[in-house]
């Protein structure tokens, strides 16, 4: 086999030994074992290196979860060489972040040279934080929501009864609802699924064996009807033993494989910070250890991009909304006692409370905090539970691109009369090199309910102050309210003066809308991480003596009607957003406006296709940076 390098890829893959093995033979020979163990210190040393250029570049990834299962990728792509008609030559994978896995072996079947992976995550490489299939050579499937691939290969083997499927799963992936229902029905049709569950105790936020005392992996599935077959993953002679015994035994199996997350690498062993990319210390000192020399000085090489443009109308105070909700709600709750905070508020995480702020609540106040695991749908319902009577509150928090997991919980919580206060970050489209799986664009379905139903409110801040402003606002009313931030901080937005818009006189009013820019050719309405881009559109038309102007609407599902009747007015209206154009804002928004018998020039701007990987090049890509905003405005006001 020839495997395309270059001189930019400074590990040489082409020293891969392709092996054929039959699972029949369930013992390996010394030359076998000893060119598996060559295999695996290879391309673990791959991983390390080109994760850890995303790592560099500022793009981020995943080191740990691929790194952790080259073991048994390495027996099954040898199996599928060995064996091809046993099989759907395909590694599923349930934890889409481990990615690295798929574009190496993409690279070791000749599906792309090896330069490329030097490249991972960055816009417009084709190697995106998830596998997406069709966009990548070599990427056989498409993932990235945990939980969401065993269901889905349940069907593969429906459709090939004579030939084995293999699951990489984990232990996080396996706290999902979705895996128990995809157990049940594997066992009920004896379907010739097979899975590899990297069991390390580690997920993002902790350790499983610390959060959820009780869980335990082998116990549930036995339980479930699998057959069960726990071992040493760091044991190759095992590892292969339990795979071949999995092969020859009819019906779906589950190996449990027991290591320590990203195991030998000093630093990371054992960490849940392994979960995440590795940082370029870390990877520099263990690629030195290994001898990897060529690729040390690859990595030292290496200068972070930066996005150079200036925006116009917004100042240089960065914020992480993100972050910004969780501090917001802490300031709330340290002037309550703390009988009242007990008897009165409950926070429920759903393993990425370093993600959405709550580890701010978790720190001040661990008393009302609950760590939970990846499981969305039982965790909401829990805050909804929780938030059922009058006076309590229960918080929620995890990705906008979950929002879609718990719309009947949604549903139920306010048929239910519940008050929840929810915070789903990594809204839009901005800085997502983890790209289409993750994707937070469909967040209005939030609000499914009826006109005479238990309230709920959408809101999405346009910067640190104003999201602050809304969490004071908003805390202690009644029924279901959703707060939307994205992974991307934002700046502060300036008034025509070059002051802060939302000052420390500011005060957030649910529902209503707010102008940030008078004009008289026409308005965009925006809101989120795409008000700063509009504001910086509106300031350059302006020069250019194009009068437009800027509404910020933070309330999504709430007209404002005195503004709605101002706006309407006007020559056009542009809608500028980060959500699906099919689902978002800019979707109603005209129908709105033909409700009350206004009819200006009406467009909307939002996100309508995948995703380019990178980070700020996600909204260029999609036509709803400054550049495309302006181009739209001139269209409608011509």
């Amino acid at each position: 086999m020839t495997i395309a390098t270059a001189v930019s890829f400074p590990i040489d893959l082409s020293a891969y030994q392709p092996l054929a093995l039959d699972p029949a033979n369930s013992t390996l020979t010394q030359q076998q074992r000893q060119k598996l163990k060559a295999n695996i210190q290879l391309c673990r040393d791959a991983i390390v290196f080109f994760t850890a250029t995303g790592a560099a570049q500022g793009v981020g990834g995943h080191t740990g979860g691929p790194y952790d299962t080259v073991p048994e990728v390495m027996i099954l792509d040898a199996f599928f060489r060995g064996a091809p008609d046993r099989f759907v030559p395909i590694f599923f994978d349930e934890a889409g972040h481990r990615v690295a896995t798929q574009y190496l072996m993409a690279v070791l079947y000749g599906d792309m040279p090896a330069e490329k992976l030097v490249h991972y995550r960055e816009a417009h490489s084709q190697l995106p934080g998830h596998p997406e299939l069709g966009l990548t050579p070599g990427v056989k499937f498409s993932s990235g929501r945990l939980g969401h691939m065993w269901p889905y290969i349940n069907g593969v083997a429906i459709a090939n009864p004579s030939k084995a499927v293999f699951c990489l799963g984990s232990d996080g992936s396996q706290q999902e609802g979705n895996d128990a229902e995809a157990a049940r029905l594997a066992v009920a049709k004896n379907l010739n699924v097979k899975l590899l569950i990297d069991d390390n105790d580690v997920t993002i936020a902790g350790h499983p064996s610390q959060y959820l005392p009780g869980y335990n992996i082998t116990e549930t599935l036995a339980g479930h009807g699998l057959k069960v077959l726990e071992g040493d993953g760091e044991d190759v002679d095992d590892l292969y033993l339990r795979m071949c015994e999995a092969i020859v035994t009819e019906g779906p199996v589950a190996l449990i494989n027991k290591r320590k997350m990203c195991v030998g690498i000093e630093g990371l062993e054992g960490s849940n910070h392994g979960h995440d990319v590795i940082s370029v210390e870390l990877a520099i000192a263990h690629l030195e250890s290994r001898g990897q020399l060529e690729a040390v000085n690859y990595l030292k090489s290496i200068t972070k991009p930066k996005h150079s443009y200036t925006f116009v109308g917004s100042g240089s105070k960065m914020g992480a909304n993100r972050n910004v909700f969780g501090e917001a709600v802490v300031s709330i709750l340290s002037r309550m006692s703390e009988v009242e905070r007990k008897e009165k508020v409950m926070c429920i995480d759903s393993d990425l409370e370093g993600s959405c702020g709550l580890k701010k609540i978790h720190d001040a106040y661990p008393e009302i905090f609950i760590a939970s695991g990846i499981m969305e749908r039982g965790n909401f319902s829990a805050a909804a539970g929780f938030g059922m009577e009058k006076g309590k509150q229960g918080i929620f928090a995890t990705f906008s691109a979950f929002l879609e997991m718990c719309i009947s919980e949604i549903s139920m919580a306010r048929l239910n009369y519940s008050n929840v206060l929810c915070h789903f970050s990594h809204a839009g489209v901005d800085d997502m090199a983890d790209n289409t799986c993750h994707f937070g664009l469909n967040n209005i379905f939030a609000d499914n309910g009826l006109d005479d139903g238990y309230e709920t409110r959408l809101y999405f801040p346009a910067d640190a102050a104003q999201m602050k402003a809304c969490v004071e606002a908003v805390f202690f009313d009644p029924g279901l309210r959703f707060i939307f931030s994205t992974r991307s901080k934002v700046p502060n937005i300036l008034d025509s003066n070059g002051n802060d818009f939302y000052n420390e006189d500011y005060t957030f009013v649910p529902g209503k809308d707010e102008v940030v820019r008078e004009g008289t050719v026409g308005y965009i309405v925006s809101f989120g991480e795409a008000l700063y881009r509009a504001l910086d559109a509106v300031e350059r038309l302006k020069q250019q003596g194009i009068n437009v102007g800027l509404i910020n609407k933070p309330t999504l599902n709430v007209v404002d009607e005195e503004m709605l009747a101002k706006i309407g007015t006007a020559p056009f209206v542009l809608v500028v957003e980060s959500f699906n154009r099919r689902t978002g804002l800019g979707s109603r928004f005209g129908s709105w406006l033909l409700e009350r018998g206004l009819s200006p020039k009406f467009a909307y701007l939002g996100t309508h296709k995948e995703g380019c990987g990178g980070l700020w090049e996600q909204f260029p890509h999609q036509g709803i940076d400054s550049e495309g905003i302006m181009k739209k405005v001139k269209e409608l006001a011509s």
